[in-house]
Order: structure tokens, then sequence, then C-alpha cells
């Protein structure tokens, strides 16, 4: 019986032993699951903790858009943290990019990263912009959204929406009605009325938040651009190149004045120059961190644009008879898709009347306190009105931006083209929305334009 009893002990003893390990193993096991899950459930918090950094800086920019200096670790709750790297906009991009790391107070090892890229969209988001009544012809083609905060009149084509700020306005001569009558604000004889593309009233656009502080972008040039502001007889003539570089040129003599008409008086005056009457005056590259072009003079521009730039001709401090232009002297192409050009005028962006029989210009144009404009040359028999008062075809591709009275195109009261270019076709230039020309004005509030976990 003792012999039975001793045997027993030790059965029960190894396994006990058998039993406690398997047990020890099980509760190991079972504790490491715990964990695991714990880490999960740590590794989806930190997600929402790296967002919950992503909203905070959301409300930051809603709140103090120009301050981005907010980065750093922050607490959430009792949760856990969140660290915030912020890369501000540059000349060469205005976009806002912010890096948020989150993780839990319990696994700080364990960490989500979410890398946002916030925008203001760009005014250059329109294919067209003004800030007074507009007439569109039967021969003129709008490919992009536009606003005017006066009425339009629309009888051309268009395949995108059209919105005004006038319920009513009134019609005067300019837009065909004699004696001047109420009309909708938007009225006339487009299909677009059929497809659904015309809506107003629409809140207005304050065109003082549009122009742009021309000594900020002045600063800008002389500190990391390209500024001229030596006195010549006339202004300075820009050719952008093909290779990345600009050309800059003397005027030192106009043609022969003639007589233009902008819709309210007559001027005399020339905007054309001979290629033999300018002289070399520089070259330059384009600036790597995108800042401006600024000529304190009048300022024609023409070439292949490489590269990001916008060019601005401005005389500081501003005088209502001394502000300056910028004229359209022939065709503006880009050479790849990652090249763009804003054009800043302190006042008007002319094209001028020996302008080329058919002229293209890729742009984003910013008139801030006059307008886009080819001015009414009268038909008659003598040159050079007889050959250049009417062109053929003027295409933009990009953004036009005008403060007053806009118009390629005359036509009389039976819509004959009796100046101008016969057939107009403004194309919209849809990455211009969120990737604008440097410097250019946005409006609105921050989007979100790229959303990514990052390693």
């Amino acid at each position: 019986m003792k012999k039975d009893r001793g045997v027993i002990i030790t059965l029960v003893l190894v396994f006990g032993s058998i039993f406690l390990i398997l047990l020890a193993g099980l509760l190991g096991f079972i504790l490491l699951q715990q964990r695991q899950s714990l880490q999960k459930v740590s590794w989806n918090e930190s997600l929402h903790l790296a967002e919950a950094g992503i909203n905070y800086s959301k409300w930051r920019l809603l709140h103090a858009g120009a301050d981005f200096n907010f980065g750093g670790i922050k607490p959430y709750a009792d949760i856990g943290r969140f660290q915030l790297e912020i890369t501000a906009p540059t000349g060469c991009s205005s976009r806002t990019k912010i890096q948020s790391t989150g993780w839990t107070s319990n696994f700080p090892n364990v960490k989500r990263k979410v890398q946002v890229k916030y925008a203001k969209p760009a005014l250059a988001k329109y294919a067209f912009l003004t800030n007074s009544n507009v007439w569109f012809g039967e021969d003129e083609a709008l490919k992009g959204p536009f606003h005017s905060n006066g009425g339009i009149r629309m009888d051309g084509q268009q395949n995108s929406l059209s919105t005004s700020a006038k319920e009513t306005y009134i019609c005067g001569s300019e837009h065909g009605c004699s004696p001047p009558q109420t009309k909708p604000g938007i009225w006339g004889q487009g299909q677009g009325q059929y497809q659904g593309l015309w809506e107003f009233p629409v809140p207005a656009i304050d065109f003082d938040l549009i122009t742009q502080n021309l000594a900020s972008l002045k600063t800008a040039a002389q500190n990391f651009g390209i500024y001229i502001s030596t006195p010549t007889d006339h202004g300075y003539h820009i050719k952008f190149k093909v290779d990345g570089t600009i050309d800059v040129f003397r005027v030192k003599k106009l043609k022969q004045k003639v007589y233009g008409w902008d819709g309210e008086q007559w001027f005399y005056e020339s905007n054309d120059f001979d290629p033999e009457d300018e002289e070399p005056y520089a070259s330059y590259s384009l600036p790597s961190s995108c800042a401006p072009i600024f000529i304190e003079n009048n300022v024609w521009v023409d070439g292949v644009v490489k590269g990001r730039a916008t060019l601005v001709a401005a005389e500081l401090p501003e005088k209502p008879n001394k502000m300056k232009k910028i004229i359209i002297n022939g065709n503006i192409d880009y050479a790849d898709s990652n090249s763009v050009l804003g054009l800043i005028s302190q006042k008007d962006i002319l094209i001028p009347l020996y302008s080329p029989d058919n002229l293209d210009i890729k742009a984003a144009l910013l008139a801030q306190k006059g307008h886009v404009f080819r001015y009414y040359y009268p038909k008659w028999s003598s040159e050079p009105y007889k050959t250049y008062a009417i062109r053929n075809q003027i295409r933009t591709f990009g953004s036009i931006i005008t403060n007053t009275m806009w118009t390629f195109t005359w036509v009389d009261s039976d819509n004959n083209v009796v100046s101008g270019y016969r057939n107009t076709e403004m194309n919209y230039d849809s990455n211009l929305t969120y990737n604008p020309p440097p410097y250019f004005p946005t409006a609105g509030e921050y989007e979100i334009v790229g959303w990514e976990e990052v390693q």
C-alpha cells in the first residue's frame, strides 16, 4: 500500500507539473494574444490620432491661415499624442503639406503617419472672371467656368457653368439694347440656358481681395527674382525662351499712333513697335524659387515658357496716371505640361493693333485696375486700319481675370464683326485651380487636394 501511495504521488507530481506547464503556456498564449489584440487596437487608434492631428491643422488654417508655426508634439485627451510637421507654401507651390504621426500612450512605438496637402482654390479656376458686364458673341466659345459681377449677354457657346451676381441689370447699347432696358442677369441666344449652365444671382466676388499686393511682389522680385526699374523710352520687351531663360529688350521707338476706342473714350496712341526699334538689355534664367519678374514699366511679352513664372508690370507707389500695362506682342506657348505663366498688370493687358492674324495665348491673365482688351480700331480704308482692324482668330488657354470691360471682338447691331477677332476661343486650364502661377491670388477656404498614409 505504501508503494501504491508513492506511485500515485509521483503520478500526481508528474501530471501536475505537466498541467502547470500547459497552463502556463496557455496563459502565456492568452496574454500574448491579448497584447497583440491591444496592439492591433492601438494600431487603429494611432491612425485616428494622426487624423486628429490633421483635423487640428485644418482648424488652425481656417482661423489663422497665414500662421504655419504650429508643428510639434501635442497630447490628445488621455489616449495618446500626435506630432505635426508643416511644410508651408512657397513661391513655386501654393499648397500646404502637413504630416501627422499618431501613437497611443500604451504603445508609443506603434505609430501611423498621414500626409495631407491643403490648398485654397485659385481665382485662375475660372476660364473668365470679370467685375463688369460682359457680352459673348455668336463666334465666341468658352470652355470652362466663368463668372461676372455684372450682367452677361451670352450668345456664344459654353461647356461649363456661367454665373452672374445680378438678378437683373440694365442692358445698354454696349450689349445691343437701344434704348436701355432691364434684362435677366444672364440672357441671350446661347444654348447654355437649355443645358442648365446659367445660374444667377450668386454671391459677388470681391475684387478688392483679388488684387495682389504689388509691393510684396516687388520685394520678392528684388530679393529672389528679377527686378528691373531702369528708365527707358517706352518699356521693355520680354521674350520667354524654350531653354528656361528670358531675353529682355528696351523698346526705343513705337509705331505711328492710331485711334482706338475702349468703350468709353477714344485714345490716340501706339502699342506696337518694330523689332529693329529695340535693343538688348539683359538675359536671365527663370528664378528657381519661382520669385516674380517685376518690371516698373510697360511690358511687351511673347515666346515659349519653360518653368513656372509670373510677370508683373507696375510702378510703385501707384499713381492713377502712371499705372503700367502689359501688351501681348505675339504667341505665348508652354514648353511642356509643367510650365505655367501668370501675367499681372497694374492696369490693362492689351492686344495691340498689329497683333497676329491668328494669336494663341497660354497664360493666366490678371488686369488689376483695368481690363484684358483689344481696342475698337475702326476699319477705315486707310492703312494700317484697313489691314489690321479685323483679325482672324484668338485662342486663350488658362484664365482671364479683368476688373473692367473685356472684349477681343466688336460687332454691329446685326452681330457682324466690325473690329477685333472674328473667332474667339477661351479654353480652361483645370490645373490652375490648385496649381496656379506663382503668387497668383486665391480665395475661399483650404481644401484637401491630397491624402495618403505614408511609412
